[in-house]
C-alpha cells in the first residue's frame, strides 16, 4: 500500500484541498509516493482535537500501518480573545501547550515511527477580522489579534523544542513578507492562494529535512517509461 501523510487540523486544514490549496498541492506532489488523508475540522481548538483524535484518525491505517507524517496545524482558535464574540473557542495558553503535548503524545505512542510536524497559528491580519467578523460583536475589536496569535505561535515552538519534533513558524514566515496581511489572508485569518503556496513550500522543506522526498519514496506501480511498447504486460510481472 502507498504510505500516507496526514493533515489533522482546524479551518485552514479542512480548507486546504480547496483549488490552490496546501494540502491539495501535497496531494499533487506525492502523486505516485504517497497518499495525502485530509482531517481538518473548522473551528476546533486544541481541547477538542484532543477529545476526537483518536475518532478522528480512526480507520486511515490498517493495523500495523503507520503513517509517513502528520501535520499538527492547531491554535488559531486557541488564541481567540476570551471576552469578545469567539471567546467560546478559546483556550488558555498553558492548557493549549498541555494539549499539544498530550496530542503529541497520543500520536507518538499510535505510530512511533511516524514524522509529527506541529505548525504554528498563522498571522492576523486584524483589518480583515473586522471586515469578516464573527458573530454579533459590539465592541468594534477583532475577535483575534496578532499579538494572541504571535503569543501561541511561541508556544507551539517551545512545545515542539522540548518534544525534539519539527515544527513550522508560519507566523513568523508570512510577516516576512510586505502587505502579508491582504496578499496572505482573505479575510484577516484563512488563507489566500499565495499564503497557502507558502505553506506548502514550509511543509515540503520540513518533510525533506526528516527524510520524506519524492526523491527517496518508491514511485507506485511502474512508471510509463518502464513499460515496453513491444511487451506491455511484461512491466507487472515484476
Amino acid at each position: 500500500m502507498r504510505p500516507k501523510v496526514i493533515l489533522f487540523g482546524d479551518s485552514i486544514t479542512e480548507e486546504s484541498f480547496t483549488n490552490g490549496g496546501w494540502g491539495a498541492a501535497l496531494a499533487d506532489h506525492f502523486s505516485r509516493t504517497a497518499d495525502v488523508v485530509l482531517r481538518g475540522y473548522s473551528g476546533y481548538n486544541t481541547r477538542w482535537a484532543l477529545k476526537v483524535a483518536a475518532r478522528a484518525l480512526d480507520g486511515v491505517c490498517e493495523d500495523g500501518e503507520w503513517p509517513l507524517a502528520l501535520t499538527v496545524f492547531f491554535g488559531a482558535n486557541d488564541a481567540s480573545i476570551h471576552d469578545r464574540s469567539s471567546g467560546f473557542q478559546h483556550v488558555p495558553l498553558d492548557e493549549y501547550q498541555s494539549n499539544l503535548r498530550s496530542i503529541i503524545s497520543f500520536f507518538k505512542e499510535r505510530w512511533p515511527t511516524t514524522v509529527i510536524v506541529l505548525i504554528t497559528p498563522p498571522p492576523i491580519d486584524e483589518d480583515g477580522r473586522l471586515r469578516n467578523p464573527f458573530g454579533d460583536d459590539a465592541s468594534g475589536l477583532p475577535e483575534r489579534t496578532n499579538d494572541s496569535a504571535g503569543a501561541y505561535a511561541k508556544a507551539c515552538i517551545a512545545v515542539a523544542s522540548e518534544s525534539n519534533i519539527p515544527v513550522i513558524d508560519i507566523w513568523s514566515k508570512m510577516q516576512q513578507f510586505s502587505g502579508w496581511e491582504k496578499s496572505f489572508l482573505r479575510d484577516g485569518l484563512h488563507f489566500t492562494a499565495p499564503g497557502n503556496k507558502i505553506l506548502f513550500e514550509e511543509v515540503v522543506k520540513k518533510l525533506e529535512e526528516s527524510g520524506i522526498s519524492v526523491d527517496t519514496l518508491p514511485v507506485d506501480l511502474p512508471p510509463f517509461s518502464e513499460i515496453d511498447p513491444k511487451d506491455p504486460l511484461k512491466a507487472f510481472e515484476r
